[in-house]
């Protein structure tokens, strides 16, 4: 077994310092009494890669931009589920420990629970102004249950993945774009400021976590993570197939097959690359997890990603990287 590595108080308080300074309120900083305005785009091209529709009206593809910032927003809603259950198991680690720590962890749940709720809210106010038939097919607990049953390991790098790809993609994408419906862009620039914070944290978890495996844990553990990974993955087929035929129940639109595989084929391409990719590409993400790993569990894990990136191909989100 490794030695395990001293718990480094300072950035645990530098994590519990950004907490207090950018602390908000749903209602009072977020919502403030307004109304999603289904005139606005949801997402920008960037991320959701309907610029690559070219055959979809103005009117469709705003429509199909709302249907993909709705389930982003659930997708969010989601993962946090199973994000905070791991984060109060690890806060058990400091509970007659480091106190900073134990605050730190306290505080990243307290703000994973409230994230849950405004995305909860969310969902009920996009449902009231678009038309009935959407469904978002994962459940939340039993999506916590498959995931927190692998490693803690393989959650922390799922997870420092999620929350580093949230923050690039608020920064890179959503934030310079003017066109986007001003209450969507509020509710990530508000999540953003508190997610900034909890990748920090899991990366020191993740680092402390590691420094305690042994060589057959980690390795077990990588094949933990790359399930996830594929467990992610069947999430956003399921979800992508449900949204194009959401779009087509509503819309209607008379498009040949070619066009429709077109559009199915783009909405997963773009999915693909929200949720898996452009968290996996991120240069911090590829940092710390090559320091953790041999070249063959790394060489596993590209293997793994490799089918997913060439069908992801050229997602016109890629360009938001």
């Amino acid at each position: 077994m490794t030695t395990p590595i001293p718990v480094q108080t300072e950035q645990y308080a530098q994590c519990v310092g950004a907490s207090k300074r950018v602390r908000w309120d749903i209602d009072q900083d977020v919502l403030r009494g307004r109304e999603f305005d289904t005139s606005h785009k949801f997402l920008p091209d960037s991320i959701s890669g309907i610029d690559q529709l070219e055959f979809l009206s103005e009117d469709e593809a705003l429509f199909l931009s709302q249907i993909q910032g709705r389930t982003y927003a659930n997708i969010f809603g989601l993962v946090e589920r199973f994000i905070n259950c791991k984060v109060l198991e690890l806060s058990k680690f400091h509970w007659t420990g480091n106190q900073v720590a134990l605050e730190a962890l306290v505080r990243f749940s307290d703000e994973e629970l409230k994230h849950q709720e405004l995305f909860r809210r969310i969902e009920r106010m996009i449902a009231s102004k678009m038309p009935p038939g959407y469904h978002f097919l994962p459940e939340p607990n039993a999506v916590a249950a498959a995931v927190l049953s692998k490693s803690t390991w393989a959650v922390l790098g799922v997870t420092l993945m999620i929350e580093l790809f949230t923050q690039s993609h608020y920064l890179k994408s959503i934030q310079p774009d003017s066109q986007l419906s001003p209450l969507f862009k509020d509710v990530f620039l508000y999540h953003w400021k508190e997610e900034s914070q909890h990748a920090r944290i899991d990366e020191l978890e993740w680092v402390r976590e590691n420094a305690g495996l042994s060589t057959e844990e980690r390795n077990q553990a990588v094949d933990d993570m790359i399930a996830l990974v594929g467990a992610v993955d069947g999430i956003v087929r399921a979800q992508a197939a449900a949204d194009v035929a959401y779009f087509f129940n509503v819309k209607g639109a008379p498009l040949a097959e070619q066009k429709a595989k077109l559009l199915h084929d783009q909405v997963l391409r773009a999915y693909r690359w929200q949720y898996i990719l452009s968290g996996v590409e991120e240069r911090r993400f590829q940092k710390v997890l090559s320091a953790m790993v041999t070249s063959d569990q790394m060489r596993r894990i590209e293997a793994a990603l490799a089918p997913l990136i060439a069908q992801a191909g050229t997602n016109a989100g890629a360009r938001a990287q």
